[in-house]
């Protein structure tokens, strides 16, 4: 914990040393999201090799890089790429970009991801915000000591997700005309896609939209004070009584053709945004 702790401050210290002024809200992009940043809006890009103690993200889709970028205006620091379980890496380490924006004073974080869609009526290609979360990956990024200085031992999680920055997620759709659905996500440890029977089950239990990330991180950012914006890309449907087969790569492209949307969406939120 102590060599976690020291990681930690390090890496913020790094990226305070290039970024003296840092933004307060930041974006972590899912599998396949990352072409909606325009090359022309990004000030500041630090690859994670650079960062010190920082992983590498080793699946494809995943850029490696910190960047610094205005959106419509607003500064805001984008993870381009995340880290998964399946990757062999631990909870903490998973989260630990997140425990690093929180260090540099980020205050709200947008986290992204591509995910199958559980809920029959909702569409390939549409997005749905996060209204709350199961998690099924057996895994909590709070396991073990408690560090005060980051948050209570015991953190509440009855509104992971704010519901502010959901109402202010629904009008930025309403303005830029898209449909935006609102539902529960769960997250599994993949990396195998979901059986027929394991797709039935998380939809009893509740679920909307099923994928491999963002519960570890919005915990952490919870626990550290964040408010809290999921966004899910729904990039294939799961209906377990007519299950296509599908791969990563398909995923990938759907994701990439639903960046444009997300985009948009991303540009009419974020200077709205408030404190």
């Amino acid at each position: 914990m102590q060599q976690r702790m020291e990681d930690v401050k390090k890496a913020a210290d790094s990226i305070a040393t290039a970024c003296p002024e840092a933004p307060k809200t930041a974006l972590i992009l899912g599998s396949g999201l990352g072409d909606w940043v325009e090359e022309g809006s990004i000030r500041l890009r630090i690859p994670y090799a650079d960062i010190p103690g920082f992983p590498v993200s080793t699946v494809k889709g995943h850029a490696g890089a910190l960047l610094l970028a205005d959106v419509q205006g607003t500064p805001v620091f984008v993870l381009s790429g995340r880290f998964h379980l399946y990757e062999g890496y631990d909870a903490g380490t998973v989260t630990m970009p997140v425990r690093v924006l929180g260090l540099l004073g980020v205050t709200t974080l947008i986290a992204t991801n591509a995910a199958g869609a559980l809920h029959p009526l909702f569409a390939t290609g549409g997005l749905m915000v996060l209204t709350d979360h199961i998690n099924m990956t057996g895994h909590n990024p709070l396991t073990g000591p408690n560090i005060e200085a980051w948050g209570p031992r015991f953190p509440d999680m009855s509104q992971v997700y704010c519901p502010a920055l959901r109402e202010k997620a629904m009008q930025a759709a309403l303005r830029c005309g898209q449909r935006l659905e609102q539902g529960v996500y769960v997250a599994v440890a993949g990396p195998s896609l979901e059986t027929p029977a394991e797709t039935r089950m998380l939809r009893i239990l509740g679920a909307d939209a099923v994928g491999m990330s963002t519960v570890p991180e919005a915990i952490v950012a919870r626990h550290m004070g964040m408010r809290v914006l999921g966004i899910s890309c729904l990039t294939n449907k799961n209906l377990p009584d007519c299950m296509a087969p599908t791969s990563h790569e398909e995923i990938l492209d759907q994701a990439g053709r639903s960046a444009a949307a997300l985009g948009a969406l991303l540009r009419a939120l974020i200077p709205n945004l408030g404190g």
